[in-house]
């Protein structure tokens, strides 16, 4: 027979597993409480301690995400956790530095070659639009801006 595990226990067993954003661990911990503020002490005191932590939930979710997907995409789903603005302002411009190099990575192993037709054009750029990358970001990739010679070293 299981034992019970304490909410404690449980926002602790999730948290080993990944990180976590309080609005998660209260959407998964609340079935199991007998009040909604059984859970908000218990989250008090996880971040107290230093358990739960929105930086580094943001951090994680970037480092999850950034390989697919574009500021816009990262910034929306970070939005979904209600995170400070602040944090969210900060993480997505980082991202916003390296949105370039992303976007062409992810176009690469997606297609590898420019468009030769006007709907190849627009099928790669949906594509890139969907993660959301910005549109000058696509529209250089598709150009061609990140191409480069390997023995020219450019």
């Amino acid at each position: 027979m299981k034992t019970q595990l304490s909410l404690k226990g449980r926002a602790l067993k999730y948290l080993a597993a990944r990180e976590h954003s309080r609005l998660e661990l209260t959407r998964k911990l609340a079935p199991h409480a007998e009040s909604a503020d059984e859970v908000q002490r218990v989250l008090d005191e996880l971040e107290q301690r230093g358990f739960l932590s929105a930086e580094r939930f943001a951090e994680s979710m970037v480092h999850r995400k950034a390989a697919r997907y574009g500021a816009a995409r990262v910034k929306a789903e970070l939005a979904q956790h209600r995170l400070p603005e602040e944090l969210t302002r900060s993480v997505t411009e980082q991202l916003k530095a390296s949105e370039f190099d992303r976007a062409h990575a992810l176009w690469a192993r997606r297609f590898g070659e420019p468009p030769a037709t006007p709907e190849d054009k627009a099928r790669q750029t949906r594509f890139l639009a969907a993660r959301g990358f910005a549109g000058d970001v696509i529209r250089r990739v598709l150009r061609g801006d990140g191409f480069r010679d390997p023995e020219q070293g450019v």
